[in-house]
């Protein structure tokens, strides 16, 4: 792909996880079951605040991906972060769809959110391939966790975001065992440990705004 055409698809995406209006490649789980027709009020509020949460996720990881690959040192690691990228775009678009059927909105705070996942995927990009593999394997196992639990909040009733929130956390399971595969390296406790803080203050704040 020539230079200017890869600056185009890469803005593209940019804007699409900033703005909305993503495409998914695949169908959406759990578009044969009802919509919110068995969801009150509370429900419907609390369903959209945790898909909230789990769209900023996705805002994240395009930021992450496209600044991981940018920087990748092996033409077929870029590849890999550019596969997994195009599931988390699914996830993206699935997720924004469900917010709009919630009757709600994505997070006023995208921007920010884009923004800040990209200086830190580009420094964990420029630290060598295997520690932004490792990074990757690190950041989708708390994403799995983080859906884990998102499944036991959600209502029961709520087929739709249910078979959404479980095809995603099967994703990254998928996602970063790839990243291990392909030399990913542990990280230090510390990082870790600053990466669930990082997670918190993100999750809290998307839920509301």
């Amino acid at each position: 792909m020539a230079l200017i055409d890869r600056f185009i698809v890469e803005f593209d995406t940019a804007l699409r996880s900033v703005v909305g209006g993503a495409h998914a490649r695949r169908l959406t789980p759990g578009s044969d079951a009802p919509s919110m027709t068995t969801l009150d009020p509370s429900q419907r509020e609390h369903a959209a605040g945790l898909m909230r949460v789990n769209h900023v996720g996705e805002v994240c990881a395009q930021a992450l991906y496209q600044s991981q690959k940018l920087v990748a040192r092996k033409p077929e690691i870029s590849r890999m972060l550019d596969h997994s990228g195009q599931e988390e775009m699914d996830h993206l678009a699935w997720c924004e769809t469900r917010l709009q059927e919630l009757g709600s909105h994505t997070s006023y705070l995208n921007p920010l959110w884009y923004a800040g996942s990209f200086a830190i995927g580009m420094l964990a990009g420029l630290a060598g391939d295997r520690w932004s593999l490792g990074f990757v394997a690190e950041t989708e196992k708390q994403v799995e966790n983080h859906l884990e639990n998102h499944l036991k909040k959600l209502p029961e009733e709520d087929h739709r975001s249910r078979a959404i929130v479980d095809q995603m956390r099967i994703d990254e399971i998928e996602h970063g065992q790839a990243a291990i595969s392909a030399g990913g390296s542990p990280l230090p406790e510390p990082v870790k440990k600053m990466m669930q803080l990082m997670s918190k203050v993100m999750t809290s704040t998307a839920y509301k705004i």
